[in-house]
């Protein structure tokens, strides 16, 4: 093959693989339905993304099933028009997590699972790994700064970090040399069905460690373990109490956070660590970092400047403005305990000052499935803004909206004696919004948070309304 057509181009996952495959010499188009910065961002480093599901919009070039590969996220509708063409016309169609198997096979994937946590985790491997002597490639699951991307290559490493993505189990399709599980909270009903099924694929996913592998899980996360490689290692990792690797000693305060890391099975200790972007939450991410970077060659050293380098990724906990009179930040959390964690961190940081969390739902279904863990984070700041549901993939579901969701967090304030402000706000009023309540000095620490492309274009403009 000499041509890649990427069905979905701008999908976060399916634009690592563009740049993979553009890097090393191929013709790389696609499609996607909306223009982002993403995107935008592809075109700029070759990559054809048109934004009509029409294939006479398709460059002629793609159209030879001799000579072209044609890779498609399975968000994308079964019905999509180029997507039927190229499968009744002859071409070899895989999915994005089929293609990125292939790829990685052959490496040492160090592949990083979870409900949450694994864009950071997998994120903070990657840089260590990349400013340390033992170099890595990584494919990830956000925009990993300062290097601009989700793609790392190496000319000296066969190590390959990887986002172990678990949605339409295409985590299966991997072979991981070491596996993390970060978390198990039950997500992605409407592709597993119960949380028994969403477990049971994490289960799945331990069994395909390699022989003589390694497996790093969250203590007291609930998978089975048991079909794990006889020949292959298993340890338990804690921010919160001791386990086989731990952090301990843990100090927040003045905006920075130091931590002991405790590497029991080796006998190490490393004081006074300092991570880069500095929130309670990314302690734990941080756990599960420095030991799979110990174990593959990272000195001391190595580990104590990487992770206070660690710049973060795009929409994890990311700052556009921290200033003593108004902070602005985005985060990707688009599941409750996500919400929970987030917010639960940004308290802490900003003990005292009032929180407003501007919140998009992503997905009728997920709305449906956990509103009621959605009530309970979202009650936890003083303000809470919500926009209207974002689809993504799916069609409406009768009576599941965010003023259903407002009236669920409302009845816990009722219950719980708690005075706060809840209300939802069309998605092009907000900005106007917000600047009426910074006019009013009724704006303190702002987080915008959601996976939609509407909370993430909105961004900008705020951004813009209050640098």
């Amino acid at each position: 093959m000499k041509n890649i057509y990427f069905v979905g181009a701008g999908g976060i996952g399916m634009s690592a693989l563009e740049r993979y495959f553009n890097e090393n010499g191929y013709k790389v188009g696609g499609y996607d339905k909306t223009p982002s910065p993403l995107t935008q961002q592809l075109i700029k480093e070759g990559i054809q993304i048109h934004f009509e599901d029409n294939i006479d919009a398709v460059d002629p070039i793609f159209k030879n099933p001799k000579e072209t590969l044609v890779c498609y996220t399975p968000a994308i509708p079964k019905d999509h028009g180029e997507l039927c063409y190229f499968q009744q016309n002859g071409f070899e169609v895989v999915k994005r997590s089929k293609l990125l198997g292939i790829i990685t096979e052959s490496k040492r994937g160090l592949c990083i699972s979870g409900t949450h946590g694994k864009t950071t985790t997998s994120s903070m491997v990657a840089h260590i790994l990349k400013q340390s002597h033992v170099d890595c490639n990584a494919f990830l699951g956000g925009i990993l700064k300062p290097y601009d991307s989700n793609l790392m290559l190496s000319k000296k490493s066969d190590l390959t970090v990887i986002e172990a993505d678990e949605f339409d189990r295409s985590f299966h399709t991997l072979s991981p040399y070491m596996a993390v599980i970060t978390s198990c909270d039950p997500d992605h009903l409407d592709i597993y069905g119960t949380e028994e099924a969403y477990r049971e694929s994490f289960a799945h996913f331990v069994s395909l460690v390699r022989p003589g592998g390694f497996l790093l899980k969250h203590k007291g996360i609930k998978v089975d373990c048991s079909q794990l490689n006889p020949t292959a290692r298993y340890a338990e990792y804690s921010s919160t109490e001791e386990a086989d690797y731990y952090a301990t000693n843990i100090r927040i305060g003045n905006g920075t956070i130091l931590f002991d890391y405790v590497a029991r099975q080796e006998g190490i200790v490393i004081r006074n660590l300092e991570p880069g972007v500095p929130v309670p939450i990314n302690v734990d991410n941080a756990t599960a970092a420095l030991t799979i970077c110990l174990l593959n060659g990272c000195t001391e050293q190595e580990l104590r400047d990487g992770l206070k380098s660690f710049g973060g990724a795009k929409r994890r906990f990311d700052f556009y403005l921290k200033r003593s009179d108004l902070v602005l930040m985005d985060d990707y959390a688009h599941h409750p305990d996500e919400i929970k964690a987030s917010l639960t961190s940004v308290k802490q940081l900003f003990e005292g000052r009032k929180v407003t969390v501007v919140f998009q739902p992503h997905l009728y279904s997920r709305t449906h499935d956990l509103v009621d863990g959605f009530a309970e984070a979202l009650s936890l700041p003083q303000r809470t803004i919500l926009l209207p549901i974002y689809p993504a993939r799916e069609q409406p579901i009768p009576g599941v909206t965010s003023e259903w969701l407002l009236d669920k967090i409302k009845a816990i304030d009722k219950a719980a004696g708690k005075q706060a402000e809840r209300y939802v706000v069309p998605t092009e009023k907000v900005v106007k919004h917000l600047q009426q309540l910074r006019a009013e000095d009724d704006l303190d620490v702002v987080v915008m948070m959601g996976a939609g492309v509407d909370i993430e274009r909105l961004l900008p403009a705020v951004y813009e309304a209050f640098k």
